[in-house]
C-alpha cells in the first residue's frame, strides 16, 4: 500500500513544483553550446571564416541560444511543445557537427606560413564535435524527461477531473 501512496504523491507534488532538472540541462546544454561557438570564432586561420556560411552560423547559433532558452522556460512549466522542440534542437546540434566543423576540418590551410595542413586540427574538431554532442545529449534528455513529466502531470490531472465529476454526479 505504501508504495502506490508515494506514487500518488509523486503524481501530486508535480502539480507544485517546476521541472528544474529538465530546465537546468538545457542550460547546460546552452552552455555546451557557447565553449563550441568561443572555439570555433576564436581561430585564426587567415580568412577562411571570412565568408558567407560563417555569418549564418552566427545567427544561428543566437537563434538556437534563444530558442533553447525559451525553451527551457516553457519545459519548466510542463509545457509538452517544448519539450518536442528541446529534442529536435538536439538533433540539428549533431547535425552541425557535419556542416561548419567538417568542412573546416577537411579543408586546407589559406595561410601560407600554418604549421598544420587544415584550418581546424583534429584535436579542435574533437573537441568542437564533443561539445555539440554533448548539447545533443543534454537537449534529447531534458525533452525525453520533460515529455515524460507532462505526460504524467497530465494524466494525473485528468483522472483527478474525471474524479470531481464521478463525485458531482452522486449528488
Amino acid at each position: 500500500m505504501p508504495l502506490k501512496n508515494d506514487a500518488a504523491i509523486r503524481k501530486d507534488r508535480l502539480r507544485f513544483t517546476k521541472n528544474k532538472l529538465s530546465a537546468n540541462l538545457i542550460l547546460l546544454s546552452i552552455a555546451m553550446n557557447a565553449l563550441y561557438f568561443v572555439s570555433i570564432y576564436s581561430s585564426d586561420v587567415g580568412s577562411y571564416y571570412y565568408k558567407l556560411f560563417i555569418g549564418a552560423s552566427i545567427v544561428y547559433d543566437l537563434v538556437f541560444m534563444l530558442a533553447a532558452f525559451l525553451s527551457s522556460e516553457g519545459i519548466k512549466n510542463y509545457k509538452l511543445g517544448y519539450a518536442c522542440t528541446s529534442i529536435v534542437l538536439g538533433v540539428l546540434q549533431v547535425a552541425r557537427i557535419f556542416y561548419l566543423p567538417l568542412k573546416a576540418h577537411k579543408a586546407a590551410n589559406p595561410v601560407a606560413d600554418a604549421k598544420s595542413a587544415v584550418v581546424m586540427s583534429g584535436g579542435q574538431f574533437r573537441y568542437v564535435a564533443v561539445c555539440l554532442i554533448a548539447s545533443a545529449v543534454l537537449l534529447c534528455c531534458a525533452g525525453v524527461i520533460g515529455i515524460m513529466k507532462t505526460t504524467t502531470l497530465n494524466s494525473y490531472l485528468a483522472e483527478l477531473e474525471n474524479q470531481g465529476k464521478e463525485g458531482t454526479d452522486d449528488e
